[in-house]
């Protein structure tokens, strides 16, 4: 007897980022298929209608954009119109309906009140591919929707009743006599209820019926249709697949018991306020447990590379090397690297044994997706990958006033000894004595001048959250973030002034007394310092075998305030129809992206839940995802760089479809994000990592280190300046420069302005040593956006920083 082949579907994507749910969804509801998946612009319908033939079924997936505009649904308008012989049953979702619908007539127009994100019933008879079904709940993704003349080939089967908004809406519709089906709604989506698998199920059977009784069989699997339209899913990118040979060194660990253990204070005795040195720390501020200051020695391999390079920079001290990627891309470079660079047998429990350290850009998702446009002179440009490789590490353990030392070097014991000696000898009252304290610095004779601090203009972010919400009625996204930096020029602290140190320290420290965050950082790795206290965990992977993926995306934003708890919270974030829809499309987009990657075990633990920071109170939802047998099998469990590639740019800081956002958000903003919504984080050399987005968190750019200001002459402890420098204190968003201090002040008739060119004071005997800090903010842009309020949301999250700048001297 011949073995019973599998179920074969093509499923043609139109740049969507919820295809991979609807793959996970067909593999449920047609057991033992495999889904193979294509670009509906990458094969030629000469090259496709021959295909056919391999597979029992097509199903026509989401996307952006319009049916009838040819580059969105590129060779799927063919498959409608295919001879009889190659006829194959197709199964339509959003804008798979909506041009199935006008290629046999009907008309495509625009809702009145577009829908995304939302939930609604859709009412059916109980017939096709509802057979059995009961009550649908389907969430809608969709601003445009067709018109059925009365006598059309395209039957209805399905209506959401929009009363006077949109009135009476097709969700559900089929050809009446080839093997067409469709739905407007999406069933893939967690949260529609009712119409998702058993409405794919019937849509099998149907196809399967249609198919016996009209003679058609699928032929045998050939190896030549494999070459076109690629493996079944889920796959593993070959570059994913490292060929250099492993290595292993074992982790020499010390444990000590410290109460409490003062994270500041380590980094400093560590030489982290000398700032011509680079310095990474990763500092659970706040919620969360373990932090992790790293231990870096003159040969810390630091790696840096920008889009567009065909080379890897490799920098241990004064050696620097060039790694040619090849055929690699940097993310296979990266795979590699860490396979050369693995350890064993360090503390279970502790998440860091030692690995890569630093943040990943923005821009580096953005290439993934797209082509990058035009870039800014490289001389002034962050790396889009800045990382540093830490052989050795302290981590504090919140929960158990542990202090875990760790070192990969071979034999470091005397290191490790000389490393417990120091943190006993700072944690013990006694022995402290002989290690200077973290005191205040002292007072300057006059205050420093307060920050500079240029917000974007109002009418102009605005404006562009209005142009936002045109693409989302067009139906080209379903939702936009949209952003825009804050610049601020800030005098250096006085501790810098005074003492020589680090400026960028006392900013962190102000900012992690003002703002403490569960993933916030110090990451000096010149020439770009971060300072960061984000509150968003973007993607964290646990060590093999278990290789648990979780992320954890925030959309909803309350200021905290009088009278605002916790209820009040909960119904403006999680009772809100907006803030819902905001975070349920970043979790449909998550799922996708982590689906692409791992198969089908992907599921939401949490879905908008509110939580609580300093600050704010957000609407946060957690996924989780292990990756399939095969899926490890092909790579020896190494994918954390696999679902870092898949998932950036972040969900959260774009929008959905990911790709057509992206694109629109980069004409919108006019500018590269950089290191903003990029991510920070580690990737362990046990196999595990945790990377956070930056938000909430300001960064500089600074080539050359610059050196402290000499010593005061004369055993001086404080400058004295001539004049206050004017500043406006009433932050209006007009574009224009303002303080943080609420007045505007000049003395002895002066009128100078501090505009951070280091020029002396009016006396002459100093200079002003200044910072330029970059931050931004922004908020996702839905149908239901109030562009004033959306204005008013990126304004909190600004001012969840700034204030950190105008108690730096207290630092």
């Amino acid at each position: 007897m011949a073995p019973v082949s599998r179920p074969r579907v093509l499923l043609i994507d139109s740049y969507d980022s919820f295809t991979y749910n609807l793959a996970s969804l067909c593999k449920r509801a047609i057991p033992g298929s495999d889904i193979h998946i294509i670009k509906n612009d990458v094969l030629s319908v000469s090259t496709l209608l021959p295909l056919l033939a391999y597979f029992d079924a097509l199903v026509v997936g989401p996307g952006p954009g319009s049916p009838d505009i040819s580059q969105d649904i590129g060779v799927v308008k063919h498959i409608w119109h295919v001879p009889d012989d190659i006829l194959t049953p197709v199964f339509g979702v959003c804008l798979g309906l909506q041009s199935l619908a006008i290629e046999f007539g009907g008309q495509i127009k625009r809702l009145n009140v577009v829908k995304h994100g939302q939930v609604y019933p859709v009412q059916h008879l109980g017939t096709d591919i509802f057979h059995a079904v009961g009550d649908v709940r389907a969430v809608r993704y969709h601003s445009l929707h067709v018109d059925l003349p009365p006598q059309s080939d395209i039957v209805p089967l399905g209506w959401a009743d929009d009363g006077h908004e949109n009135g009476r809406v097709v969700m559900a519709c089929k050809h009446r006599s080839k093997p067409f089906w469709a739905v407007q709604y999406h069933p893939e989506s967690v949260c529609t209820e009712g119409g998702g698998e058993d409405v794919v199920r019937n849509f099998w059977r149907l196809a399967s019926q249609w198919s016996s009784s009209h003679g058609r069989s699928t032929r045998p699997w050939d190896a030549s249709v494999e070459a076109v339209v690629g493996p079944s899913w889920p796959s593993v990118r070959p570059e994913a697949v490292a060929t250099d040979r492993e290595r292993s060194v074992p982790v020499s660990t010390r444990a000590l018991q410290i109460h409490p253990p003062d994270i500041n204070r380590i980094c400093e005795m560590l030489g982290v306020e000398d700032d011509s040195k680079d310095f990474v720390m990763l500092d659970s501020a706040a919620m969360g447990r373990f932090s992790i200051i790293g231990c870096l020695t003159s040969t810390s391999a630091k790696i840096t590379y920008s889009v567009g390079d065909s080379a890897v920079k490799i920098q241990r001290g004064r050696d620097v090397t060039f790694e040619e990627l090849g055929e690699l891309d940097v993310w296979a470079w990266l795979t590699a690297f860490m396979r050369t660079h693995k350890a064993y047998g360090g503390t279970p429990e502790v998440p860091f044994w030692g690995g890569l350290v630093g943040y990943l850009s923005y821009e580096l998702g953005f290439q993934t997706l797209t082509p990058l446009p035009s870039r800014p002179d490289p001389a002034t440009r962050h790396p889009d990958v800045n990382l540093v490789f830490v052989e050795r590490s302290i981590v504090l353990d919140k929960k158990a006033n542990v202090a875990y030392l760790q070192s990969i070097f071979p034999a470091d014991f005397v290191w490790l000894v000389n490393m417990s000696a120091r943190l006993r000898a700072l944690a013990d009252p006694v022995m402290d004595r002989t290690v200077p304290p973290a005191t205040k610095p002292p007072k300057l004779d006059a205050p420093l001048p307060p920050p500079i601090i240029t917000l974007p203009n109002r009418d102009s972010y605005i404006g562009k959250i209005v142009a936002a919400k045109e693409y989302l009625f067009s139906g080209d996204s379903y939702e936009l973030c949209v952003t825009a930096p804050t610049r601020v020029t800030a005098p250096k602290a006085a501790s810098a002034v005074v003492r020589g140190t680090s400026s960028s320290w006392a900013l962190y420290k102000a900012l992690r007394h003002r703002n403490p965050a569960p993933h916030s950082g110090y990451v000096r790795l010149h020439p770009s310092t971060l300072v960061s206290s984000s509150p968003e965990r973007f993607l964290s992977y646990a060590r093999p075998p278990d290789g648990l993926c979780q992320l954890r995306p925030i959309k909803g934003t309350v200021r905290k305030g009088p009278g605002v708890d916790r209820a009040v919270a909960e119904a403006a974030l999680s009772g809100s129809v907006k803030e819902v829809a905001e975070n349920l499309m970043i979790v449909d987009l998550i799922r996708h992206d982590l689906h692409s990657v791992v198969g089908e075990d992907v599921h939401v633990r949490k879905f908008c839940t509110v939580e609580e920071y300093e600050t704010v109170w957000q609407l946060v939802s957690v996924i989780e995802g292990r990756p399939d047998k095969s899926v490890k099998d092909k790579t020896h469990s190494d994918l954390g760089w696999e679902v870092l590639r898949a998932s950036l740019p972040p969900g959260s800081m774009t929008g959905a479809p990911k790709k057509r956002s992206v694109e629109i958000l980069r004409q919108l903003e006019g500018e590269e994000r950089s290191i903003y919504s990029g991510v920070m984080g580690y990737a362990d050399v046990g196999g595990g990592g945790d990377w956070a987005v930056i938000i909430r968190s300001c960064f500089k750019f600074d080539d050359k280190p610059e050196p402290p200001p000499a010593p005061l002459q004369n055993g001086a402890d404080a400058f004295g300046y001539a004049d206050y420098l004017r500043f406006n204190g009433h932050v209006n968003g007009d574009g224009a420069s303002h303080g943080l201090n609420g007045h505007t002040d000049s003395t002895n008739g002066t009128n100078d302005t501090f505009n951070g060119d280091d020029n002396p004071c009016v006396n002459g005997s100093h200079k002003i040593l200044t910072d330029e800090w970059t931050l931004a903010a922004g908020g996702a842009i839905t149908a239901l956006s109030d562009p004033d309020a959306e204005w008013e949301e990126m304004l909190t999250k600004v001012e969840s920083v700034l204030p950190a700048f105008s108690i730096l001297d207290s630092y």
